[in-house]
């Protein structure tokens, strides 16, 4: 079956029995269930050993330690479901001509978003010292996620050879290696983010040969084309869709902007069109990952004429989004907007998906402390973001890719990894942990008032991210916060 985003599994705990998930089969007994009481009850529901895309055994040590220091047996069996769940179900890891090469979908959609695999083997980067194989693999993720970027800069999503996908009608300049193209400055940066703490863990350079100078390079030279200063740029895209944020206004060029300095994002980390074509936490996402290059090409390559033109864009859209993405909100003070256009408009609002205006420390942004995040924080995690939603069974954001009183996972794990409250961080564990549908897993989202009614049963980096999170707390001697 193949899924677009915007053609989500809608289910609920009852209709998960039997259905597949990756290589598991969720049973509907109460055994598996994850809420019986019987010793039985929260039985691994991993693919057998046999069945598993990768196994690195330092994932494997990590998951048999935390295991045993989470009290809580939910817990503890949500987290062993949840944590290697990327490299269980998700990845393809092959030697191409004696080079590591590495495919990662995503789940239910058998397509490579080059965000969603950085994201998904980011939890896994810590071990990477203690697992060759593993390092490996990630080495060969770098690598094929740059040869993507060379392919076409303003692809989101990609296949695993050219095999043409169901967005091959769409109007742009798509090519048969594409699933989707949808330009998102996320796209870009999340492929920085892994290449650069990989080479500051490891030490290795390998991946960073002509290919991959190539692709980054590229990445510049996309987010200055985006700018506008000149003209629109060579990107535009439509689609023949019901779905209004799943196409762009204006020919496909999307709504006017004032080129101020910052960068278009088309489309959100969501996949959903922008209102206003400089999506904020994009931006400042771009302004950390630019730095990242310079030092790449200061220390790694030796070009510093190329290490300062991305300093210099750093500065300038960092520059801008002071003038331009911070606007006043009454009851909360300065505050970053989620949108501008550059004319004075903002769009004041936070989508659960990464990059957001909650997750930017967690994006290496700034800091939490900062006034300005922690007045934006309180206005988007309250009614006064039009996508948070509050219900029976949690509080969260949300977004318009699925739309009302849907809240996402993500958001509830992207606030506690963010907090500097070790009682919010408390209540987020034990909503996620409420959360699952009774499935053990990690969703798309859920409903505000019945947590069996969610979307995506298989969703890798939710379920990752979310391991994530237990092992971070682990690790800084919060383990007490896991006794939800």
């Amino acid at each position: 079956m193949t899924l677009s985003r915007r053609k989500f599994l809608q289910t609920s705990a009852a209709t998960v029995a039997g259905l597949a998930l990756g290589n598991t089969l969720l049973a509907s007994d109460s055994k598996n269930s994850g809420l019986s009481g019987s010793s039985d009850a929260f039985r691994s529901l991993r693919p057998e050993p046999g069945a598993r895309g990768f196994v690195s055994k330092a994932v494997e040590a990590t998951i048999a330690d935390v295991k045993t220091r989470i009290k809580d047996p939910k817990l503890a069996w949500m987290f062993e479901n949840c944590f290697p769940n990327t490299l269980d179900t998700t990845v393809t890891f092959k030697l191409l001509n004696g080079t590591p090469d590495t495919f990662v979908i995503t789940g239910d959609i058998h397509a490579m978003w080059l965000r969603d695999s950085s994201a998904q083997v980011w939890p896994y980067l810590s071990l990477i010292t203690k697992d060759n194989d593993l390092k490996t693999m990630i080495n060969g993720l770098i690598r094929r996620q740059a040869a993507c970027i060379c392919i076409d800069p303003y692809a989101n999503a990609f296949n695993d050879g050219p095999t043409g996908s169901e967005w091959a009608k769409d109007l742009t300049a798509m090519k048969p290696e594409l699933h989707e193209r949808k330009w998102e400055i996320d796209s870009l940066c999340y492929t920085v983010r892994l290449a650069y703490h990989y080479w500051k863990i490891t030490g290795d350079t390998s991946a960073f040969d002509a290919m991959w100078q190539k692709a980054t390079q590229l990445i510049y030279q996309t987010f200055t084309e985006q700018q506008r200063k000149t003209d629109k740029g060579p990107y535009n895209f439509q689609r023949t869709t019901e779905r209004q944020l799943d196409t762009l206004s204006n020919d496909g060029w999307g709504n006017p902007v004032n080129p101020v300095g910052l960068i278009v994002s088309s489309f959100r980390p969501s996949d959903d069109a922008t209102t206003f074509g400089f999506l904020i936490p994009s931006n400042l996402f771009a302004v950390v990952s630019l730095r990242q290059l310079a030092e790449l090409y200061t220390t790694v390559v030796g070009n510093r004429d190329f290490a300062a033109k991305c300093l210099a864009l750093a500065r300038e859209v960092e520059n801008a989004v002071a003038q331009y993405g911070i606007t006043e909100r009454a009851g909360y003070g300065k505050v970053y907007a989620f949108e501008t256009d550059g004319f004075g408009n903002h769009l004041c609002m936070d989508d659960a998906n990464v990059p957001s205006l909650l997750a930017l420390p967690y994006l290496g942004y700034g800091d939490a402390a900062n006034p300005i995040y922690q007045n934006t924080r309180r206005l988007i995690w309250s009614k006064d973001n039009p996508y948070f939603f509050s219900g029976k069974v949690a509080e969260g954001i949300g977004g318009p890719h699925i739309g009302y009183d849907y809240i996402w996972p993500m958001s509830i794990i992207m606030r506690a990894m963010t907090s500097i409250d070790d009682n919010e961080i408390r209540w987020c564990v034990k909503t996620l942990r409420d959360t699952d549908g009774g499935t053990g897993f990690m969703h798309e989202s859920f409903h505000k008032n019945d947590a069996a009614k969610f979307t995506r049963k298989w969703f890798a980096w939710a379920n990752t991210l979310f391991g994530e999170l237990i092992v971070k707390l682990v690790n800084s001697g919060k383990i007490n916060l896991l006794s939800a």
